[in-house]
């Protein structure tokens, strides 16, 4: 179904459905739009002298367009082949099939509430939309964070039934790194030393860390965030906290980002 406004904007990009192609254009619908008929003029087709429209354009293809003109009074959009480049066509694809997966995540959410898809729409989806912009961004951010759906008023039974879907089937992008560190200590209780100087790293609180054994004195730290910024910094706080601990029970610490072998 996935609910969009009745017409897309120009300079949109929209995902298209070819139907039938003639040497002056090719006839198309848009997916995400109730399937409204679009036309590419052959001109729009690809940069240069099109000789063979079918060279670049054939019955049954989907093919991401963008808009040049809407005329919603007699139910016409003119839309442009050659002005989508191939990382626009990639990320809109991409953003179809989030956008189908996010569309059957709500109607799984409204199945535990015994809501159909139309009322899943009603009561929450399109202001989610309305919000986030896609449904996808909306149990993305529900992943994250549930209260966001609270800030938006949004029901309690909705509030459950959407964060136990988005915590169950989003995988939250993330970037991990790491290295090496070797942590002594001469002290008679350096075994005890260096556990606690290894704990105190464990401590962040806005990424995940791991410290694994490697066989004394050498351990594997690692660092997983949602970006390289603040993996970066969260790496550096722990590695400063382990350095600190262990230095202040007159042990020493040296981390290499890359492990040697």
């Amino acid at each position: 179904m996935l609910r969009k406004a009745d017409f897309p904007e120009v300079g949109d990009l929209v995902l298209c459905s070819v139907q039938n192609v003639k040497n002056f254009g090719a006839f198309v619908t848009l997916d995400e739009f109730q399937n409204r008929e679009g036309f590419i003029h052959v001109r729009d087709v690809a940069t240069g002298w099109v000789k063979y429209i079918r060279d670049h354009v054939r019955e049954g293809q989907k093919v991401v367009c963008r808009v040049l003109g809407v005329d919603a009074d007699k139910g016409h959009i003119d839309l442009s082949l050659k002005q989508v480049n191939d990382h626009q066509r990639r990320e809109k694809v991409q953003e179809w099939k989030n956008e189908k997966k996010a569309e059957k995540l709500l109607e799984m959410a409204g199945s535990k509430i015994d809501k159909s898809l139309d009322d899943s729409y009603t009561e929450v989806g399109d202001k989610l939309l309305e919000e986030f912009g896609t449904l996808y961004g909306a149990f993305e951010a529900t992943a994250v964070d549930q209260g966001v759906l609270k800030g938006l008023g949004v029901d309690k039974k909705w509030v459950d039934a959407l964060s136990s879907i988005a915590n169950e089937s989003i995988q939250l992008p993330s970037v991990t790194i790491g290295g090496l560190i070797e942590v002594t200590s001469p002290a008679p209780d350096g075994i005890d030393r260096i556990r606690e100087s290894l704990e105190s790293g464990l401590k962040g609180d806005v990424a995940e860390i791991d410290i694994h054994y490697l066989g004394a004195p050498r351990y594997r730290l690692t660092v997983t965030a949602e970006d390289y910024k603040i993996a970066e910094e969260e790496l550096k706080a722990a590695i400063d906290r382990i350095v600190g601990s262990i230095e202040g029970s007159g042990g020493a610490a040296t981390f290499k980002r890359k492990e040697e072998t």
